[in-house]
């Protein structure tokens, strides 16, 4: 059997209760590389400290026993200095939830299932998981450095758009901040992410595709040519303006009225704040729209997906399920492959725009804010703007003759 560190100050109850009372711990003794223990000298019975190295001059500490200074060791909550050594090394060397802070890995596994819990999109997690190096996914979340976190943005933003940066090391943040709320003793680098995680400038730059309505009737008729589902999924995108996770939450109740009003009744998306509630608001449609998803329908329970795959099963929001398909009907309809499945949203907002709806009421029906619409689509409403404000321009150079001027008598006209 390996011989046992011994420390005389610690092994012996008499002598640690001759240690001065205080917050900081005594006489730290190595028990395995990288390993410490120690002793915090209190008012009452004292505790055991474990110390652990990084390797990269950094460490943590935590106290995770009661030292039998006044009452007999049982292996589990009072520890002599023998039992003590056990546990310290458990604590190193364990899971999270044993003792250690957890790693940058397993807080975003944390952040994953918190996310799930309170209804948010878990699946953004994947987005930094795709681009965290290894050696800072292994690194605890309480030896994170700012210079480290700024290295692993600027890397990002060599090879991806500022709004991409900006997505991706938000979420690493929120991950980071909820393992320190769960461990404030230890977790005490806030301002590693806070500065090294800083957004990046330049990402709210609109590079848009607008499609012009000829455009997008030889989109959708190249869908339809394709895939009739997938067509009336894209005619449904073009007409409503709606994201795809919207589009494959509708129901076939959702779909009301008759005639010259039909309408959809569109599920909101869960883009914003987690824990967003699903409402529906009425977004009107074409009766020939209409009439071809009553037709689509067929006789489906109205809680039944309203759009369904070629195949009968029901679309997915990944990107995955329509990319393709949408990459198709592009370059058959002769654009930019570039163009995606959301530029018929832009180009939906845009007409509204144009066509001079307010635009808190585009906002209401798109699921957005006018504040969003104002930065992202600015130069469509300057140009709206002008043509409106032509109306009321002055001219000095044409003056226009007025109707009530009439010629008094006795003088010439």
């Amino acid at each position: 059997m390996a011989r046992r560190p011994r420390s005389p100050q610690l092994e012996n109850r008499t002598n640690r209760l001759r240690l001065s009372v205080r917050r900081k711990p005594h006489a730290f003794t190595t028990i395995a590389p990288g390993i410490a223990l120690g002793y915090r000298r209190c008012v009452g019975a004292g505790r055991w400290i474990v110390r652990v190295a990084d390797g990269h001059g950094g460490s943590w500490q935590k106290a995770f026993g009661i030292a039998d200074d006044h009452e007999p060791a049982n292996n589990e909550h009072v520890l002599d200095f023998w039992q003590a050594q056990d546990k310290a090394r458990q604590a190193a060397r364990g899971t999270a939830t044993g003792g250690r802070p957890c790693t940058v890995s397993e807080a975003l596994d944390s952040y994953a299932a918190n996310l799930r819990a309170r209804g948010g999109l878990a699946g953004n997690v994947s987005r930094v998981r795709h681009h965290l190096p290894a050696v800072l996914a292994a690194k605890p979340v309480a030896l994170l450095t700012s210079r480290e976190l700024e290295r692993w943005r600027d890397g990002l933003a060599a090879k991806l758009e500022p709004a991409t940066v900006n997505r991706t090391t938000r979420i690493l943040k929120a991950a980071c901040n909820l393992a320190a709320s769960h461990d404030e003793g230890r977790i005490v680098n806030v301002n590693a992410w806070r500065n090294g995680l800083k957004s990046l400038p330049g990402a709210h730059k609109p590079r848009n595709v607008i499609l012009t309505d000829q455009e997008v009737r030889a989109v959708i008729d190249a869908a339809r040519a394709i895939d009739p589902a997938f067509g009336l999924l894209t005619e449904v995108a073009a007409t409503t303006g709606a994201r795809v996770s919207q589009l494959v939450a509708l129901e076939v109740g959702d779909l009301k009225g008759n005639g010259d009003g039909p309408r959809l009744m569109m599920p909101s998306s869960r883009k914003g704040h987690t824990g967003k509630q699903i409402t529906r608001r009425p977004v009107p449609i074409p009766g020939s729209l209409a009439a071809r998803l009553r037709e689509a329908s067929g006789d489906r329970n109205a809680s039944a997906p309203l759009l369904l795959r070629g195949d009968g099963k029901p679309w997915s929001a990944t990107s995955a399920d329509h990319r393709r398909p949408f990459e198709a009907a592009v370059a058959r309809a002769g654009h930019d492959p570039s163009v995606t499945i959301y530029a018929l949203r832009h180009s939906s907002i845009v007409r509204q725009i144009l066509s001079g709806t307010p635009l808190r009421v585009i906002a209401v029906a798109h699921d957005t804010s006018t504040k969003q619409i104002e930065a992202t689509y600015s130069v469509h409403i300057s140009d709206h703007a002008d043509a409106v404000l032509r109306k009321g321009l002055l001219d000095v150079a044409q003056p226009v003759a007025a109707d009530n001027v009439v010629t008094l008598p006795g003088r010439r006209s």
